[in-house]
């Protein structure tokens, strides 16, 4: 069964929460804080996040942006109670698969997990590193090591473009897709540009030349795809 992770500081809602995602058949981890839930983001396996906005030391929204730098996949549920339009608007934004306003019943909770985990297929596993030919990308550090000692350093959307590419090796990928699927942006002329720029930007960074790539091609009337050969090199 999936494993859940429970980021809540409120004793009796983690609690609530846990007995029902066990009850349920779910494996469960959690933490009553933020300092502890991002030592669990960072280095705990798990396939689906719930986290409270409001916790003590570091807060959910910041923990959100964490875990979209380092595993841009994985699904995320916020528990809040804010309610208000303009808090839920900004979590989606941030990459939230749902919101739920506190207070809510295990019924609707466990719905929501099941509708949210049935999409995760979708989502391309979460990828470490991917060598290259001439050096490898650290994704967790957002760094490129060059086999001759060089490094670079890539944005966070520059890092989950590549990652994206990297989880469909060989597959051509529209811009449209990796507007949707990467950054949840509606296609537009606009926002298919910045798609453009950002795979030259990643081009020069990799060394690989844009008048004829090796590692991200382009794939004509469609978009991108990661060669093969850089995913297996």
């Amino acid at each position: 069964m999936p494993t859940v992770l429970v980021i809540e500081d409120d004793t009796a809602i983690r609690t609530g929460l846990l007995d029902a995602l066990s009850a349920s058949g779910y494996e469960t981890l959690h933490a009553a804080e933020g300092r502890t839930g991002l030592e669990l983001i960072t280095r705990a396996s798990f396939d689906l996040l719930l986290l409270d906005l409001v916790l003590p030391h570091i807060d959910g929204l910041t923990l959100l942006r964490r875990l979209r730098e380092i595993r841009p996949t994985t699904p995320v549920i916020i528990l809040s109670a804010m309610g208000a339009e303009s808090d839920r608007v900004k979590g989606l934004n941030l990459g939230a698969d749902d919101y739920m306003v506190k207070p809510f019943g295990a019924r609707e909770l466990l719905a929501r997990v099941n509708a949210v985990l049935r999409r995760s297929p979708e989502r391309p596993h979460d990828i470490s590193t991917l060598p290259f030919p001439g050096g490898t990308v650290d994704f967790s550090r957002c760094e490129i090591r060059f086999d001759d000692g060089q490094r670079d350093s890539l944005s966070e959307r520059e890092t989950a473009v590549l990652r994206y590419l990297a989880a469909h090796p060989g597959r051509a990928l529209s811009r449209e897709e990796i507007l949707l699927r990467v950054w949840r942006l509606p296609a537009s002329a606009a926002a298919t540009r910045t798609i453009d720029m950002h795979v030259a930007n990643l081009r020069a960074k990799l060394r690989d030349d844009s008048s004829d790539p090796r590692v991200i091609l382009t794939v004509r009337g469609k978009g991108y795809s990661l060669a093969q050969s850089a995913a297996h090199s």
